[in-house]
């Protein structure tokens, strides 16, 4: 392990943890994903301000963050795929790609990230598109070992499109950790993961992964709920979140910030959390 890797590491995990926001929702050309993000630099100067652990946004929107004065800002996480899979009617054609296919991380070294992110899709009855993905995590590893730079993989299984919901999570717990041991054999640094239907089953997809597994946050859910949940994935295993409209889309996203820190690096229960969302 280089020391370069270790250190892009401890710039993501302090403690052990990492609270990584996510705002880089613009690229899924999705317009149920746009509302709290439509002034991105009020957005971001805010996160910053809030101090999560790190940012996760694309190649475009990089430069709020890597312009700011400071040695204390978040770190930069970038994504390095796009996909036409989170539209609520299927297309006729499922496809995942890489942003740059010649040299894919060579963005995130330009800004300085402290890791990559890239998803593996599987929809039911898209083989070519689950393909696509791990064509995709495949150049990505090799680019990732000659930086030393850290990887995220984001195996989602989900189901079809629907007019009613867009895409849809599966939370079988089955499906999910046979997801993120794929991830784990071809090489994660990092396993963004959804949450098991059962909370209480999520230390199978940590057993699965051997490597830090962020919790993925998916769709807006009322706070409370949303720490209860979270301190639940806590205890089985979890080493933090990736969360986006859990963050962005609620009226004070500084206040959510200040709560799952406290989770995930002081360890602070559901009502400890929710106590410092009501009070920052």
């Amino acid at each position: 392990m280089s020391g370069s890797y270790k250190v892009r590491m401890n710039r993501l995990f302090r403690n052990g943890g990492c609270l990584d926001v996510a705002i880089d929702h613009g690229i899924a050309n999705e317009p149920t994903f746009y509302p709290g993000l439509e002034n991105i630099e009020k957005v971001m100067a805010d996160l910053v301000k809030a101090g999560p652990d790190a940012i996760q946004v694309n190649y475009g929107q990089a430069d709020l963050l890597q312009n700011v004065d400071g040695k204390e800002k978040p770190a930069l996480v970038m994504r390095t795929d796009v996909a036409n899979g989170y539209n609520t009617v299927r297309h006729r054609y499922m496809w995942a790609t890489l942003q740059n296919s010649e040299e894919p991380i060579l963005a995130a070294l330009q800004m300085d990230a402290a890791a990559v992110v890239v998803n593996i899709y599987m929809f039911p009855d898209e083989p070519e598109m689950f393909k696509q993905c791990i064509e995709n995590v495949a150049r990505l590893r090799r680019e990732c070992e000659k930086f030393a730079m850290p990887l995220m993989i984001e195996p989602l299984a989900l189901k079809a499109p629907s007019a009613g919901g867009g895409y849809l999570v599966d939370g079988d717990t089955t499906k999910i950790v046979n997801l993120v041991r794929l991830a784990q054999e071809i090489g994660a640094d990092i396993i963004k993961a959804d949450p098991t239907d059962d909370p209480e089953d999520f230390h199978k997809v940590v057993e699965a992964a051997r490597v830090p597994v962020l919790v993925r946050g998916g769709g807006k859910g009322e706070i409370k709920a949303v720490f209860e949940k979270s301190a639940v994935l806590m205890k089985q295993g979890a080493a933090g979140m990736v969360y986006g409209r859990n963050v962005y889309q609620h009226a004070n996203p500084s206040r959510v910030v200040a709560a799952l820190m406290a989770m995930i690096h002081d360890g602070a229960d559901a009502e400890r959390a929710n106590a410092i969302y009501e009070a920052a």
